[in-house]
């Protein structure tokens, strides 16, 4: 687990991003639970060696944390998987509030396992789609939304429309293509409650592989 530690470490300082010790030590439990849990249920390719789960998976969903609020932030997390990176950004930033939407039950179970390990509060684990408004009213106060590798914008959009009254800022996570992605969506984007409002670029910082941060607010 130090070598996971300083490799964290290690990129965390090449984003220009700074953690306390605290939360590098509830990565790394995060990490060896992940670990632990892969070799029985599909959470993670099971190809992945060590530093690119560090990579892809950590470092790659702590881009975020830059652009989430210190105090009163509630991220919502479409399709988080093994908790990317909804989860990975509540262990590193406990403050935040976070809602984890994920419809396959096994992965909902280690999400409810990292967050009883990690003793975290404030972690709200649904069993459900996003479509499903029982378990997910629209009138929920998020003040931010995400899915990491979800689906394309257009349709993305689409899905978190009716979360747009109380304007939330929606951030997708996207890799080089992303205009490409933009360029499809433009019909369904005419017509949308959002407008892309701000993009981040930047690189992960061992594979250099290229990532784009879409920021779209409300009309």
């Amino acid at each position: 687990m130090t070598e996971f530690a300083e490799r964290l470490t290690e990129g965390l300082g090449k984003l220009e991003i700074t953690l306390p010790a605290p939360a590098v030590d509830r990565l790394v439990r995060y990490f060896a639970e992940l670990k632990k849990w892969s070799r029985k249920v599909n959470l993670i390719a099971k190809s992945a060696t060590d530093a690119e789960i560090v990579e892809n998976h950590f470092l790659d969903s702590l881009t975020l944390l830059p652009l989430l609020p210190e105090t009163g932030g509630h991220l919502l997390d479409i399709g988080t998987g093994a908790g990317f990176p909804g989860l990975a950004c509540k262990a590193a930033r406990p403050e935040l509030a976070v809602t984890l939407v994920e419809p396959r039950e096994k992965r909902v179970s280690f999400l409810g396992h990292i967050v009883r390990t990690l003793e975290l509060k404030n972690v709200s684990v649904l069993c459900c789609r996003v479509e499903d408004e029982t378990r997910l009213p629209a009138d929920r106060p998020f003040t931010h939304i995400t899915g990491r590798a979800v689906t394309e914008i257009g349709p993305f959009l689409q899905m978190v429309e009716r979360f747009a009254a109380t304007s939330p800022r929606v951030i997708l996570m996207k890799g080089p293509k992303w205009r490409e992605e933009m360029a499809a969506a433009a019909t369904i984007l005419e017509g949308s409650a959002f407008h892309l409002a701000e993009v981040r670029e930047c690189a992960l910082p061992f594979s250099g592989a290229g990532r784009a941060l879409l920021l779209f607010d409300r009309r």
